[in-house]
């Protein structure tokens, strides 16, 4: 699979509050055809911007306090954090630029 970190409660400061780039994180269930539909799109910036961005994937299901904690009410939905703070967000399937345009300024 490509470069991503699978986010948990348990690594979720480390791998996302204390990292020194930014982070996208898809917030997603294997049953969610849109999360489906992005998946390829998470995967291939996360190959094409290795260094330069973190991307770690949530599962709701698995995942529920990240979740709450996010308020997430729909999947999927990105969120990118940078120094420890939230600094764009979007919900539903969106196309590959429409991703890449909320982290791209922040690095």
């Amino acid at each position: 699979m490509s470069g991503y970190v699978t986010l948990t409660g348990t690594n979720f400061e480390a791998e996302v509050l204390e990292s020194s780039v930014p982070v996208l994180i898809d917030f997603w269930a294997s049953w969610c055809g849109p999360c489906k539909m992005i998946a390829p799109f998470i995967d291939q910036l996360a190959d094409e911007y290795t260094g330069r961005i973190k991307v770690g994937k949530v599962n709701v299901d698995e995942e529920q306090d990240l979740a709450n904690r996010h308020g997430i009410a729909s999947i999927p939905s990105l969120v990118v954090y940078q120094g420890g703070n939230i600094v764009s967000q979007k919900t539903g399937a969106v196309p590959k630029q429409e991703i890449e345009k909320l982290f791209k300024s922040f690095i």
